[in-house]
């Protein structure tokens, strides 16, 4: 992979407001990833488990952004199966959400989360904060997972 064009970003959040501008502030700076979304967990594992269509293609590179209060599958769920899987350990995943408890936080990164990045109450920091989260992905080099 050499560019981050190649690289499908994953949103799992039940925000639709979120979602929404985390792909709109995306845009603005310039990254032009696919996108998919999942409004809840059991969405995003059914995905890149292949227990759904559409499901992630191995020869793809992906990175998931995971919220971690959502219905049906939590996101610690999500991220305890993705990282417990060979075939899915290495893509990484974003823990983007409001939770800062620093116990939650911690138990994250034991679990293998890439970052945690906590979502601010107030519109213009929540904007801010996923500006220059594009930016990052700009210039970002992420693997594809295991086939």
């Amino acid at each position: 992979m050499e560019n981050a064009e190649q690289i499908t970003i994953l949103i799992a959040d039940d925000d639709d407001g979120h979602a929404h501008l985390i792909q709109r502030r995306f845009k603005e700076v310039g990254v032009f990833n696919p996108v998919i979304r999942f409004r809840d967990g059991d969405e995003a594992w059914n995905f890149v488990s292949g227990r759904s269509e559409p499901r992630l293609e191995p020869e793809r590179h992906y990175l998931l952004l995971l919220d971690i209060s959502m219905p049906v599958m939590d996101g610690i769920e999500v991220l305890t199966r993705m990282k417990a899987d060979p075939c899915l350990k290495s893509i990484p995943i974003i823990m983007l959400t409001t939770t800062d408890d620093p116990k939650e936080i911690g138990r994250c990164y034991e679990l293998g989360c890439n970052n945690y990045l906590v979502k601010p109450v107030e519109f213009e920091k929540f904007s801010e904060l996923i500006k220059r989260l594009g930016l990052f992905l700009m210039i970002v080099k992420v693997g594809s997972p295991a086939k």
